[in-house]
């Protein structure tokens, strides 16, 4: 049976109307096994900022955390793109009418709309996830206000809080029909729940619980962030309504609702409620939060049994999150063991070089790279959560691969989804990115879901740069990205100068406070160049070992300075089903070739290498930070959002055994994993002299022979090849 089209098909197919704990602590290469108020602008943040939101509007932190994240306006960001991208998006938020995000909630509840239009795309007067993007922008809006602390922005949250308020009233009075429980809250009647218990499938009903969960966490994030008591009343509200309609059903037929394709997509449902529970201490609350257990695809995963083929990425994500924050309220080991598997079973297996997963919305075989490349891959709401779910696994087993992959996906879609334009009409971000040869990313987006969570991407990028220890003795710095922390605890003030993701040093200073602190800098698995640490400018002995985290223990003082440096390298990435297929990185930047073609370029590398082995032998600058050539091609880092055609992946191309000028004639035969001759020799360099080299080759050479990949005769021209070489270092 085919299946229904996807949210994306329907979107362009609308578009012309809308125009008019212990297992948490095993490590992830374990997992991988198995009114409209005034707006302001940047220049009056000093001048117009609103008082710090009440401490107590914080969310509690879960005693199973042996690692915490710092608050989002305890750390701020320096210059440099990320701040570049995000001003970007601050401006959409400061201009785009509130009246307009509230339109369908004052339509729904008989209330005056006051002449406002919906934003369009799937947030229409008649769609059937009206309401959801309200959530996504009382989020955004929350975000920024807690970055900038501008009173304009906390006025406009305000603002959307007390007419949501006013609608949930509104609703529970006159509403026609009138809801089942006083909590209700939607932007559409309550039908849609209600035919979900009868297993309506999509598109007649779609995913009615994945737009209650955008509203509450919106509104949650409005109380935690914003300190709106008031948001805080209309989501209990809410999950009191929640438990009314689920806390009556039976196991079997939650079960059921929740396996239906896109009807029955509840977003984060389990995790927000927790996280209200968290808030109230109410145990219908956490009761609730429990009926959204997925059993049948949570116990495949607690039990290590891979079975994401065909499901759709985006439905399944946030649902992993939302037991790991269960885990937190119930020790319940499932819930440990699913998330961390199932974040194994994703990143490596199913994830593109930029750090997406997924084709046309849904995961495809493991290991399927090459074969699924076109223009529908990655949804960007896919990675949005899964660098969710990294952060929640990472506080209870803080593991560098955990924050290796948070880099790879921040900084290659992440940052790459946000158009370099500003608009205030529109968020600018992508949906899909593509991964085949010749796409090109399409923005806009306005009211899909990933227009959605792109609003939140872009106002949160500080959120993981650092992070503390349970105990307050350690500071993780998991980010190289220029930015200040203040830890009032601590009187700590740590500045961190740098201007990644272009290459260069990170230098860190303590402005204010110091004492005792263990300080743990990630070291990258990229950085395979070296890693070397400097405080106040001598430098440490400690060896760093990629992948991990170097420690530096001792007394700290103001004015004490930390210098980093990682230098970048070319490097391949190859796909796991056809290694010709690569990706080309500079350090942990994803490289992508500018070509009007929609076939694979193919790129031949080892002809042009010396005795160090490098690709820089083949490749070259350009003249402009990140910018390179090869093959007559540009080379830009993908974070550089425009609309030109790129080729994330390349064919490599290596036929015959050649070093430098020197052919021997002999095709360059693959090995059983798909590696060559070539790629093999290499992966040995560098090469201290020609000597080396030669040695290198012969033994490789006879290995080839004895496996029956060269003949003799083969062997013996390899071998001559290489000695005639004349390949400098």
């Amino acid at each position: 049976m085919s299946q229904p089209p996807s949210r994306r098909g329907l979107l362009r197919l609308a578009a012309g109307t809308a125009a008019a704990a212990p297992l948490l602590h095993a490590t992830p290469a374990a997992a991988s096994a198995a009114a409209e108020p005034a707006t302001a602008t940047a220049a009056s943040r000093s001048s117009a900022a609103a008082p710090e939101a009440p401490a107590a509007a914080a969310a509690p932190v879960p005693p199973t955390w042996t690692v915490q994240p710092f608050a989002l306006d305890r750390v701020t960001l320096g210059d440099g793109v990320f701040r570049r991208k995000r001003d970007l998006m601050l401006g959409y938020a400061r201009s785009y009418p509130a009246d307009r995000i509230l339109a369908v909630f004052r339509a729904n509840a008989g209330l005056d709309t006051r002449g406002a239009r919906p934003p369009g795309g799937w947030e229409t007067s008649d769609g059937n996830l009206r309401g959801h993007y309200g959530g996504h922008f009382l989020t955004l809006v929350a975000q920024a206000y807690a970055d900038t602390r501008e009173t304009a922005l906390k006025t406009k949250l305000d603002y959307l809080v007390t007419a949501l308020g006013e609608c949930q009233a509104a609703s529970a009075d006159h509403g026609s029909p009138r809801p089942s429980h006083p909590g209700y809250l939607a932007a559409y009647p309550e039908t849609q729940f209600i035919l979900l218990e009868s297993y309506t499938t999509y598109p007649t009903i779609w995913a009615p619980y994945y737009t209650c969960h955008k509203i509450m966490r919106g509104l949650l994030d409005a109380h935690t962030l914003g300190g709106n008591a008031q948001a805080l009343t209309i989501a209990s509200k809410m999950g009191d309504w929640v438990h009314s309609r689920l806390g009556r059903l039976p196991k079997a037929q939650l079960e059921r609702m929740w396996s239906i394709y896109i009807a029955g997509e509840y977003g984060g449902m389990n995790e927000v409620m927790a996280d209200l529970y968290a808030l109230t201490g109410r145990a219908e609350h956490l009761a609730a939060a429990r009926c959204f257990d997925n059993t049948a695809l949570l116990d495949a995963c607690a039990d290590g049994r891979d079975v994401l083929d065909g499901r759709h990425a985006n439905q399944h994500i946030p649902q992993f999150t939302g037991y790991v924050r269960l885990f937190d309220h119930t020790g319940e080991q499932e819930y440990a063991a699913a998330a961390r598997n199932f974040w194994g079973m994703v990143v490596g297996p199913r994830t593109y070089s930029q750090g997406g997963a997924g084709k046309g919305e849904i995961f495809r075989a493991r290991g399927a790279i090459a074969a699924t490349l076109g223009d529908d891959n990655a949804e960007t709401c896919a990675t949005y959560n899964m660098l969710k779910l990294s952060r929640q696994l990472f506080f209870h087993a803080p593991d560098a691969a955990y924050m290796d992959y948070y880099e790879r996906g921040l900084t290659n879609h992440i940052l790459a989804s946000r158009r370099d334009t500003s608009s205030t009409t529109s968020p600018e971000v992508t949906y899909f990115v593509g991964m085949g040869p010749g796409t090109v990313r399409q923005y806009d987006n306005t009211g899909t879901c990933c227009g959605g969570t792109g609003m939140e991407n872009h106002t949160k990028y500080q959120d993981s740069v650092y992070f503390r220890s349970a105990a307050g003795d350690a500071l993780y710095v998991n980010l190289y990205l220029a930015s200040t922390l203040r830890w009032p605890e601590r009187g700590l003030v740590l500045e961190q100068t740098s201007a990644y993701p272009a290459e260069g040093v990170r230098t860190l200073t303590f402005r204010e406070g110091g004492g005792s602190l263990d300080l743990k800098l990630r070291v990258p698995s990229w950085a395979t160049a070296g890693f070397t640490v400097a405080v106040n400018g001598v430098q440490e002995q400690a060896s760093a070992v990629p992948g991990s985290y170097l420690t530096l223990r001792r007394e700290w003082r103001r004015g004490d300075r930390v210098t980093v440096s990682a230098p970048y390298r070319l490097r391949v990435e190859r796909a796991s089903d056809d290694p010709t297929v690569q990706s080309l990185f500079h350090g942990p930047v994803l490289l992508v070739a500018r070509s009007q073609a929609t076939d694979f370029r193919q790129f031949s590398f080892y002809r042009d290498f010396t005795l160090r082995g490098d690709l820089a032998d083949a490749i070259r600058p350009e003249g402009r930070p990140q910018y390179f050539t090869t093959h007559g091609l540009t080379l830009a880092p993908f974070h550089v959002a425009d609309d030109a055609r790129y080729h994330a992946y390349f064919r490599r191309v290596e036929p015959v055994v050649v070093f430098g000028t020197s052919d021997s004639g002999v095709p360059n035969r693959s090995r059983g994993d798909g590696l060559t001759f070539l790629d093999v020799l290499w992966q040995q360099a560098p090469f201290v002299t020609s000597a080396a080299f030669l040695a290198a080759v012969r033994a490789l050479a006879d290995a080839w022979r004895a496996d029956g990949r060269f003949t003799p005769a083969e062997r013996d021209r390899v071998v001559a090849a290489a000695t005639a070489a004349n390949l400098r270092r």
